[in-house]
């Protein structure tokens, strides 16, 4: 940075960040924690300024917490989601500077240099940034300082704006925790009597550097400006689209098949130099009266072939109605995924993309969830031994093999007449006499102790496979601590 230009940063410091973006949208005027199970219990996460003023804090045991205040209103922590919120208020805070990152889990850090004057100075900026931030119902504390290390300081220990180029002056009455040193260094620094960052800038280096090591004085050098310390902003993530502007309007399918195949070309190789695939795509058509319509796929794998993707639009496009004509194409992939390259042979995967694709056509037509396929499950007991699961969010799974044979149709158990722990000879089922002409089994099914089912209250099941002489072939079981026998099956 030349001599004519200082630089200035602001830290953001949200101490409230997980309880405000639960209570933006379900306002709670009470105590109030988000608690999240730590070491076998749960602990507070994050609590509100109500809970705050009743004495709780972070890291308490959410028992001793109830116990304190009985009032106390709790929902659990979602870390995932509050880091996506940190997230959308990197990208709000772009409306001051280019230049912002973020400062751990619940801040960011903006190297506003050359820009606060465009809000009429650093006051105004930070005002502008408290009332919107306010009226958005996010608590902040903000410090500003010529380095990252003296805002991350004053807004966590000072929240104020540091005059420039006097950061020791500014900084000195602040404890050493300012410096973002570990609890225990500060700890040990206060017992040496170097409880703020004045006392310790005036104590021997090299003392410190042999007890402390070289980290310790680095901390203290970035915040006073004598180590550079750079802000690193987040890359903004790839956007997957691309547009075409027509000369002349278009209105057969034909040409608009063709712009679409030119567009699907360009975006596919976006996708591959960035290893993705799309699972969702919308193709919207402007027509020459200023109209818009949309053409949505969503793909039962995710793709980057223009060849297979195409086709796929055929039935969609169709239906668009190009009135006096389309002068503009756009694509976009609007849900994508991680696709890496794989090896791949003259054989593998011909047929997998085969089903793929009619995966997605009928998707098209009935919705991708109503395409159902049954995935194998961990348990022995019939009913629970499989799962249904949509086919474009699921793989086929094997496993299905097992030491007994099950049939291929399962249904409710449906009694019929018969006594003693073999299969009748004769018996009525679904108004047919059958006679039985060979059994197999018993095969003896326990029920699972741990899972509360209805069904499975008689007890043990001994189940027998059975071919009648007029060709059914069925699966039978008797129940011995309540004698009955039930038909649950029939074998293709």
């Amino acid at each position: 940075m030349s001599d004519g230009i200082q630089r200035r940063v602001v830290s953001l410091w949200f101490p409230q960040l997980a309880s405000d973006r639960v209570l933006r949208q379900h306002l709670i005027d009470a105590p109030f924690v988000l608690t999240l199970k730590q070491k076998n219990a749960n602990r507070i996460y994050c609590l509100n300024g109500d809970a705050t003023r009743k004495g709780l804090h972070r890291g308490m045991s959410y028992a001793d917490a109830r116990a304190f205040c009985p009032s106390l209103q709790s929902a659990p922590a979602d870390p995932a989601q509050d880091e996506r919120f940190l997230h959308v208020l990197r990208r709000w805070a772009m409306r001051y500077c280019p230049w912002v990152g973020l400062e751990g889990c619940d801040g960011l850090v903006l190297n506003i240099t050359g820009s606060a004057h465009l809000w009429g100075g650093e006051p105004a900026m930070i005002t502008d940034m408290r009332r919107r931030l306010a009226h958005a119902g996010v608590s902040v504390r903000i410090g500003v300082g010529d380095t990252r290390g003296a805002g991350w300081a004053m807004a966590h220990y000072g929240e104020g704006i540091a005059p420039a180029r006097d950061m020791l002056g500014t900084l000195a009455p602040l404890p050493v925790a300012a410096l973002r040193l570990s609890d225990d260094m500060s700890v040990a620094l206060q017992r040496l009597g170097l409880r703020t960052i004045g006392d310790l800038a005036s104590a021997a280096r090299a003392p410190l550097t042999r007890r402390f090591g070289p980290g310790l004085l680095l901390r203290l050098d970035q915040a006073l400006g004598h180590q550079s310390e750079e802000i690193t902003p987040l890359a903004d993530p790839p956007h997957y689209g691309v547009r075409m502007t027509l000369p002349e309007p278009i209105g057969l399918l034909s040409d608009v098949m063709a712009g679409t195949e030119r567009l699907l070309v360009q975006l596919c190789a976006k996708l591959k130099a960035q290893e993705m695939g799309a699972r969702m795509l919308c193709v919207i058509l402007r027509r020459v009266d200023q109209d818009e319509q949309q053409v949505e796929l969503r793909l039962a794998r995710p793709l980057r072939d223009a060849k297979r993707i195409l086709p796929l639009f055929e039935r969609g496009l169709s239906e668009a109605e190009a009135g006096f004509g389309i002068d503009q194409l756009r694509l976009e992939a609007t849900q994508v995924e991680s696709l890496p390259a794989q090896q791949i042979s003259h054989v593998s995967g011909r047929a997998s993309d085969k089903l793929d694709d009619l995966i997605s056509r009928l998707g098209t037509r009935i919705g991708l969830e109503n395409i159902q396929r049954f995935l194998p499950a961990d348990s022995h007991i019939p009913e629970r031994s499989f799962i249904i699961a949509p086919a474009a969010y699921s793989d086929p799974q094997s496993g299905w093999s097992s030491a007994n044979p099950r049939p291929l149709c399962l249904f409710p158990p449906e009694p019929i007449a018969g006594t003693g722990p073999h299969p009748p000879n004769r018996f009525r089922w679904r108004r047919m006499s059958l006679t039985m002409g060979r059994a197999t089994g018993p095969e003896r099914i326990a029920p699972e102790w741990w899972l509360s089912d209805e069904n499975w209250r008689t007890g043990l099941r001994d189940y027998w496979r059975v071919e009648t002489k007029q060709g059914r072939r069925l699966w039978l079981f008797y129940t011995p601590q309540n004698p009955g026998w039930f038909v649950q099956g029939e074998f293709a």
